[in-house]
């Protein structure tokens, strides 16, 4: 965080007054710029005296374009320091709030021109901030700038910290949907990011849990790109999209109930529903910028996993080969093909023709899954309390024992 350290004894807002309003009458000369010069400083004189630090920081932040035209970038960070630490001035919320938004519309309103400087200067603003929606707001802001300004890779490595900030901003399920919305969209042009771009955009979509049909169906188009994306993939095998209501309403959607059936099939069926849905939805399926290969690959994959669940966990090569329909040659490679992807643990018999699976990733992780993770947790909580206990235990009887015996040494 910036600090204001004043080194003379005019005030520093003062001072920044005084050297603005010097910048911006420097070519009418003298003559012309003394007055204008006095009159801005008797006002900011007056804004201090009163107190009214909306109407101060209005005033500063009015040259806001011309100081990152002409002032040094170091310079420029001093100025907007002082500006932005003015906020620290009122305990007034709605004040606060006020000038939180003038000096964010100043700082972003040009975002081509030094963006990632205007960027630093609402770092700045947001860590003088106490009230959490202020923070919020500053944050949303910078998001803006930095996509405008092409200048978001300052910006997301941030976003591991989302949760965290969640919890100081306190905000309401609007506010979160439109954060979790804005980041995935962020990330979602850049491929070495697509997972958190769904990630992201799944948390969106949990956020409808419950809701009304006119607020949900808000939902609907993300709703459909996270099912084409998850589908895309080539690396996501697992997810939680049938349990969420937003990706439930499409299933008798005139429009996109085909998008829900497509999920259903990655999710619950084999490679034999997929080819059937292929053939009379194969249009489409090109419309949404599928490759048909791409996805007889992953169904294959998934409809391995899926075998798992029938059984004891052996695999006969021959239930291997109908199910993906493979030639006799190619079954262990797709069971390496399923290894690698680390979808399964598993050993190859290959005298008795079986894979044996010792661990195997479920297509969907939803609220049952939750719940048995829960439950472990819960368990190895309970487990860890009764062994602490029982060395606490332990402990106190072999101290008293000791003293027992040291007392009967001192006899």
């Amino acid at each position: 965080m910036s600090s204001v350290v004043q080194t003379s004894e005019e005030d520093p807002a003062l001072a920044i007054v005084r050297f603005t309003a010097e910048l911006a009458w420097a070519d009418a000369g003298s003559e012309a710029a003394e007055p204008e010069v006095t009159r801005l400083c008797m006002e900011a004189e007056e804004f201090i005296a009163m107190g009214k630090w909306l109407e101060l920081v209005s005033l500063m932040v009015a040259s806001a374009e011309l100081i990152f035209s002409k002032v040094s970038e170091k310079d420029v960070e001093c100025i907007f320091t002082v500006i932005c630490n003015l906020v620290t001035k009122t305990e007034n919320p709605d004040d606060v709030s006020e000038i939180t938004k003038t000096l964010a519309a100043k700082l972003i309103q040009q975002p081509n021109e030094n963006p990632a400087l205007r960027l630093k200067m609402l770092v700045n603003l947001y860590s003088f901030l106490k009230t959490p929606y202020g923070r919020f707001f500053v944050y949303m802001k910078a998001l803006s700038l930095a996509v405008n300004g092409k200048v978001i890779e300052y910006l997301i490595p941030s976003f591991k910290h989302i949760d965290s900030f969640l919890k100081d901003w306190n905000i309401g399920i609007v506010e979160q949907r439109e954060l979790y919305l804005a980041i995935s969209n962020i990330l979602k042009d850049n491929k070495s990011l697509a997972r958190d771009s769904f990630k992201f955009l799944t948390k969106y979509l949990a956020t409808f849990s419950g809701e009304d049909a006119n607020t949900i169906s808000e939902a609907k188009e993300e709703a459909v790109h996270a099912i084409i994306e998850f589908v895309k993939s080539p690396d996501m095998f697992q997810c939680d999209l049938l349990d969420m209501p937003a990706i439930a309403q499409l299933e008798k959607d005139a429009k996109y109930a085909l998008v829900y059936d497509l999920l259903k099939i990655f999710l619950i069926q084999r490679l034999d529903s997929y080819l059937e849905f292929h053939a009379a939805n194969s249009t489409s399926l090109k419309n949404y910028g599928l490759v048909h290969e791409e996805c007889i690959t992953k169904m294959r994959l998934m409809s391995l996993v899926d075998l798992v669940s029938d059984g004891s966990g052996q695999i006969p090569y021959a239930l291997i080969r109908d199910t993906l329909q493979l030639n006799d040659d190619e079954v262990e490679l797709w069971v390496v093909k399923a290894i690698t992807a680390k979808l399964i643990n598993c050993k190859l018999d290959q005298m008795n023709e079986v894979v044996i699976v010792s661990r195997r990733t479920d297509r969907v992780f939803g609220q049952h899954h939750w719940q048995t993770l829960r439950t472990a947790v819960s368990s190895l909580r309970a487990n860890v309390a009764n062994v602490i206990s029982t060395i606490q235990a332990n402990k106190i009887t072999e101290d008293g024992v000791q003293q027992g015996v040291q007392g009967l040494m001192i006899r």
